[in-house]
């Protein structure tokens, strides 16, 4: 099964630039740059994020690359999970709905979206968005830190997701935050955070706290062990994708795309059905010998070497990438 593709849905690309239009490039590009400045100083969005026109400048550069990541994070655990249909999920710390519009695009059967922010000018924007360019779902807007206790009051939900929203939170509030989100969460449960060292062990943090409450690992990790990386070592990945005409209008870029690094974790509340056994962690190396891979397998981190002379091991490797499972012994790892 193929990965969704990371470009935003021709919809929502159509919701973004026709609100762009009309609105001062000028404007819109320095707000641009003081998005990136006070998000590199780890000020939180609800102080960076201020008027409209801020986060319409975070449509245009931000959000492409938050949903590229999203839906490739969603779609590992449509890989590990073929058989979930969820039809109501919950976008926690939804922004602009990245994550709604990422779910919807893996799964078509979700039919009520419940989308939670703190900010009411990103649930207006999200919902009109959502509303010119998102799927036919049920749409429901819950203005709440979802950090704060008591903040839904709902059912719970086939899916949540939590998109860049952690990395926000005071490490020591993680733990009971996490257990209120597993608490609403009745079939899987998804958190992506940037692809950093300091995020990815928090979020071995959240991992620990999750298999702890009952929570089975489905992706990327191939077990429940304690994570076997070593700092400065941590696990990420990597999603390219096309950057947009006002993308690069707006943040001056000339590369005609960009890498998203990320970090996510999926559970659930049941295991997967064919669980990976070990999970590409790095780029392959290919040579003129061969190809080495970096692998999480087997409660362990390793480096394995495929010679182009065994040509059978060869050829069902060869096509893997950063991110895809190995499922032995078809691969032969």
């Amino acid at each position: 099964m193929s990965l969704p593709s990371p470009e935003l849905p021709a919809p929502l690309a159509a919701a973004i630039e026709a609100r762009l239009a009309g609105r001062a490039q000028a404007m819109l590009r320095e707000r641009a740059l003081l998005l990136s400045e006070r998000y590199r100083a780890r000020r939180p969005t609800i102080e960076t994020i201020r008027d409209e026109t801020d986060a319409l400048a975070y449509a245009a550069t931000r959000m492409p690359a938050t949903f590229a990541a999203i839906v490739t994070a969603l779609g590992r655990l449509r890989e590990e999970s073929p058989d979930f249909a969820p039809t109501r999920m919950l976008d926690v710390g939804c922004g602009l709905g990245a994550a709604a519009f990422a779910a919807a695009t893996v799964w078509p059967s979700v039919a009520e979206i419940a989308l939670l922010d703190r900010s009411a000018l990103f649930l207006r924007l999200a919902t009109g968005l959502m509303r010119d360019g998102g799927p036919p779902a049920a749409i429901e807007a819950i203005q709440a830190d979802f950090a704060a206790p008591r903040a839904i009051d709902a059912a719970p939900f086939d899916l949540v997701v939590a998109g860049y929203a952690f990395t926000e939170i005071a490490e020591t509030e993680l733990p009971a935050v996490v257990e209120r989100l597993w608490a609403q969460t009745s079939g899987a449960l998804v958190i992506v955070e940037p692809g950093t060292p300091r995020d990815h062990a928090r979020l071995m943090g959240v991992r620990s706290r999750l298999v702890a409450l009952g929570a089975h690992i489905i992706a990327p990790c191939p077990h429940a062990a304690p994570c076997p990386l070593a700092a400065p070592d941590w696990c990420h990945f990597s999603v390219r994708l096309a950057r947009r005409r006002a993308h690069k209008l707006l943040k001056g870029a000339k590369a005609p795309f960009e890498d998203e690094r990320f970090a996510y974790l999926a559970v659930g509340r049941r295991n997967a059905p064919s669980p990976a056994s070990a999970r590409i962690i790095g780029p392959p190396r290919a040579g003129k010998a061969g190809v080495s891979l970096k692998l999480c397998a087997d409660k362990a981190f390793c480096e394995t070497f495929i010679p182009k002379r065994d040509k059978a091991r060869y050829e069902k490797i060869r096509r893997k990438d950063w991110g895809d499972p190995l499922r032995a012994p078809a691969e032969e790892i």
